[in-house]
């Protein structure tokens, strides 16, 4: 493909067995859609350039910055409106994820699809890069239904339940007991909730509001904790990542890089000279 048209496709689950989320990372300079829709809400950050979308009889530019929310079954076009091209990060999301922390059933409706929210747009763009790079399941289960209820919360006409969850501290504490006990292979979100008698989101915000944290960050956290102890023993950092849970060693590379400001590695090294 011409170095000015790219894209790359990387599927996620929302937990081990969980609906699947699709990952889009694309820069075209030609390239123009073919008029189609999708059953998922589409949710689109503009990262470079320009790009026109025909979408309910007009057509809406999309500049840096910008976030682009396409409602399932709407159908719409896509192009470069620059000569330069444009490029963007979209992920494709089941409707579902909407309603979980919004009160009532209905899917909320969009009225404008480009919205100008540089913090969310921020957020969106930082947990598609690093899902794309790594698709922790129980990152996806933890960033993405946040985010999107945050989307609902401030541009659609839905109302998000404010209810404060009763025992809060109690909840985000079993799950802290859950996630450590379970290391390897962390159970979902989802599968959680229900243990406990809640929706996803009312877990993730008991648990956020006590532990200051997302799950999968205080999970992250704990392995890296558990990592450095068999670093220390010796072990090299391929072995401790299977070991800790993490998905591979560039996994546990990045997680120890931003807890402890050093690589696995360097780690490994400095504690045993400082032994020798």
């Amino acid at each position: 493909m011409n170095a000015q048209e790219q894209s790359s496709w990387t599927r996620a689950r929302l937990g081990r067995c969980g609906p699947p989320l699709d990952l889009l990372t694309a820069r075209f300079a030609r390239h123009v859609y073919a008029p189609h829709a999708h059953e998922e809400l589409t949710v689109g950050v503009c990262v470079a350039g320009l790009e026109v979308i025909a979408y309910r009889g007009g057509h809406i530019i999309a500049g840096p910055g910008s976030i682009v929310v396409l409602e399932p079954g709407e159908m719409h076009t896509g192009g470069p409106a620059a000569p330069d091209g444009y490029a963007y990060r979209a992920l494709y999301a089941a409707p579902a994820l909407l309603t979980d922390g919004t009160t009532g059933s209905t899917l909320p409706h969009f009225r404008e699809p480009v919205l100008d929210d540089p913090e969310l747009a921020a957020a969106l763009r930082r947990a598609h890069t690093e899902l794309a790079t790594c698709p922790d399941p129980l990152e996806a289960e933890s960033r993405i239904p946040w985010l999107l209820t945050a989307l609902a919360h401030r541009h659609s006409t839905a109302r998000v339940a404010h209810d404060p969850v009763p025992g809060a501290h109690r909840i985000a504490h079993a799950v802290r007991d859950r996630l450590a006990d379970e290391l390897s292979s962390p159970p979902t979100l989802a599968s959680l909730a229900t243990d406990l008698g809640l929706s996803r989101y009312q877990l993730l915000r008991a648990f956020r509001t006590t532990m200051g944290i997302p799950p999968y960050a205080w999970l992250a956290q704990h392995r890296v904790t558990r990592a450095r102890s068999l670093l220390e023993t010796g072990l090299r950092p391929a072995e401790v990542a299977g070991l800790v849970g993490f998905a591979d060693q560039a996994h546990l590379t990045r997680w120890f890089r931003r807890v402890l400001g050093v690589t696995p590695a360097a780690y490994r090294n400095s504690v045993q000279d400082s032994g020798a």
